[in-house]
């Protein structure tokens, strides 16, 4: 797979959020610009900090024209307990099989003895489906920048 750029299209997934309730990119981006999170597991100190700074930002980036969602390979079992011990306010979809990171580029071949698991990484996707920006880390203990992610969103208000 050839690495996503900023311009690209988004690749369209569709992947579940709980039991018998999926959500798709073309839903997702239908209202307006997505913020995608990509994070390697529930339940970790980085993955917890990075969601609940996500969380606790959430009205500015709703107020950017933004909603956020966050996925990793955890199932929406977990994604579910994750999500109350912390008080999470979007939605986390379950990529169980790891083929949506797998197809936006940011898997690892092997992490922390796990295959697949997704690298840190968040995108910027339009409403018309257009990747407008791009950021993937290799070293799980770093955050993204919120400052950057929110001055780009700015960009496209």
């Amino acid at each position: 797979m050839t690495e996503l750029k900023v311009g690209d299209a988004a690749p369209e997934f569709k992947l579940p959020k709980a039991v018998d309730s999926n959500l798709s990119l073309k839903e997702l981006t239908a209202s307006g610009n997505l913020i995608l999170a990509f994070y390697p597991g529930d339940f970790t100190s980085v993955c917890t900090n990075e969601l609940c700074t996500f969380s606790d930002g959430l009205r500015e980036f709703n107020e950017l024209g933004a909603k956020v969602v966050g996925i990793s390979g955890d199932s929406y079992f977990a994604h579910d307990a994750f999500r109350k011990a912390n008080g999470i306010k979007f939605d986390l979809l379950s990529d169980y099989d790891h083929s949506v990171a797998k197809l936006y580029g940011v898997s690892y071949e092997e992490k922390f003895g796990l295959r697949g698991i997704a690298k840190r990484s968040v995108f910027i996707i339009d409403r018309t489906g257009k990747i407008r920006y791009r950021w993937v880390t290799e070293n799980p203990g770093i955050l993204p920048n919120f400052d950057e992610i929110k001055k780009e969103l700015a960009k496209l208000k």
